[in-house]
């Protein structure tokens, strides 16, 4: 296995396999424009210092079409996404309750309604999503609080898990008494996520959760260095068409699908035995499908190795 990666890694050269059949399938070629990305770890979601904090509301009520925040809510508008998991990342977990409460533009809280305070539960192929906008900083003594979303998550007959999800390249993370532990119960080094800008100005973050639970298998992360994964996906967002690179590691029966938001299978893009390389495959839509986000997967020998999320506009 692991000669097979080496060999694939070291190929670099252009080549075509035959069209594939399928009826979302456009072609699948090879292509070796972009490098493999490194495994990702299976680091458990940790506490946060602070806990639950003095804000939270109970009983906030269910979002709805994805938004946290109303549409006319000022800010910068904020998407998040990502996948529960169990805690060795063997298994995806449906059904959990991601309650969700944040500061808004000014720094302030909704202290007697529900404003930027609602609850998502992970649709049954354990993705979650919600749009917001991006969290104020308030003052904490005399220093401000780096921005942050308060996170309940409870996973189906497991205890509840409480936290804070803090942003790369804050400047008020290192002296902040909670944001800056980096090891023991309350670390919060995998709870700093990167934030990106896509091409309607929306700001976006990823961040899988991986918490006590069962559920259905699904891969341990390391598979993506060992058996496959996406390595990039264009134009994204995108209207009519896009674009799916992908790596295999091994000879395997590989499979790319694509999941609307409820976790409902939309599109079998590829289904089909493949050799260590690198492939490009396109989906374009059918016409019935509605603008909003999606989630690509990759299966290797119908292990599901690794997902990325898109957005089809109008």
């Amino acid at each position: 296995m692991k000669k097979d990666r080496r060999q694939f890694l070291k190929n670099t050269s252009l080549a075509a396999i035959a069209a594939v059949t399928l009826p979302s399938v456009v072609r699948a070629t090879l292509n070796s424009e972009s490098t493999i990305l490194p495994a990702a770890d299976c680091d458990p979601t940790t506490q946060d210092y602070y806990g639950q904090g003095p804000f939270y509301s109970p009983n906030a009520p269910s979002i709805i079409n994805n938004q946290l925040a109303e549409l006319n809510e000022p800010g910068t508008r904020f998407i998040i996404s990502g996948r529960v998991h169990n805690l060795d990342c063997t298994e995806y977990i449906a059904g959990a309750i991601i309650d969700i409460w944040h500061a808004n533009d000014a720094g302030a809280y909704d202290n007697t309604g529900f404003n930027l305070r609602g609850i998502v539960t992970s649709n049954s192929q354990g993705f979650y999503l919600f749009e917001t906008i991006y969290p104020g900083k308030y003052l904490n003594g005399s220093a401000y609080r780096p921005s942050h979303i308060h996170i309940k998550i409870t996973p189906p007959g497991f205890p509840i898990l409480t936290t804070q999800l803090y942003f790369q390249g804050d400047s008020d993370i290192p002296a902040d008494a909670a944001a800056s532990i980096s090891s023991g119960t309350y670390d919060a080094t995998h709870r700093i996520v990167p934030v990106t800008t896509n091409s309607s100005g929306q700001q976006e973050a990823t961040w899988d959760i991986v918490i006590d639970g069962s559920g259905d298998p699904v891969g341990i992360e390391e598979m993506r260095s060992t058996m496959g994964m996406i390595y990039k996906i264009y134009p994204n967002p995108f209207s009519d068409f896009i674009q799916i690179n992908y790596g295999v590691f091994q000879d395997a029966k590989v499979s790319l699908q694509v999941f609307d938001i409820q976790g409902r299978l939309v599109a079998n893009l590829q289904e089909i035995k493949l050799k260590p390389e690198k492939y490009t495959a396109e989906w374009r839509p059918d016409s019935n499908i509605r603008p909003g986000h999606y989630f690509i997967a990759l299966k290797i020998n119908d292990v599901q190795v690794h997902y990325l999320k898109v957005i089809k506009e109008s």
